[in-house]
């Protein structure tokens, strides 16, 4: 199975119905929709049009992971931080520049990485996989990328899961230090 149908898998949204809160996902009928890649990229209702993924669904305020900012983010850099700062871009992103103490962990090409025993995750990704007892926290380029991260690793069994929303941009912006 690739990896790109394991996370399609993992981010199925059903239809509107009463049981649901929320606002409704259209007029989809009883169809299935399911979120492509990261679920920001337009995505297909079974035999309907291909629509747009809505706000409320790309960022859940109600998400259950700390968010970051720079200032915290920056606190992390110290040597006696026990917090996994984890880049979520793809490798290229991460080679051409990422924030001191990340590391690379892929979510769009390999978002099973997460769900790996800690013996393969060392071997796929060439350093050891966070314990589950210790916080980690994610960042991309925008934000996007760093929330589905979040919520697979929450899914995955970390507890203590941040996000830096402002991502590798807000970063740059702010002339935070670069590797």
């Amino acid at each position: 199975m690739t990896s790109r149908r394991v996370f399609s898998q993992l981010l199925v949204l059903r239809p509107f119905t009463r049981a649901h809160a929320g606002p409704p996902l259209g007029s989809t009928g009883s169809r299935t929709i399911c979120t492509r890649a990261l679920g920001v990229a337009p995505f297909h209702a079974r035999n309907g049009p291909v629509q747009r993924v809505p706000q409320w669904i790309r960022h859940n305020s109600s998400s259950p992971s700390k968010p970051y900012t720079f200032k915290d983010v920056k606190a992390l850099l110290l040597p006696s931080s026990k917090t996994h700062l984890i880049d979520v871009r793809e490798p290229s992103e991460y080679a051409a520049g990422h924030i001191p103490t990340s590391k690379n962990l892929p979510i769009a090409s390999q978002p099973e990485g997460l769900f790996l025993p800690p013996d393969d995750f060392l071997a796929r990704f060439g350093w050891p996989r966070p314990p589950k007892d210790e916080e980690v926290v994610f960042y991309c380029k925008a934000g996007v990328r760093s929330a589905a991260a979040a919520k697979l690793a929450l899914q995955a069994g970390w507890d203590r899961v941040g996000e830096y929303s402002g991502s590798w941009l807000d970063w740059e912006k702010r002339g935070g230090e670069k590797e």
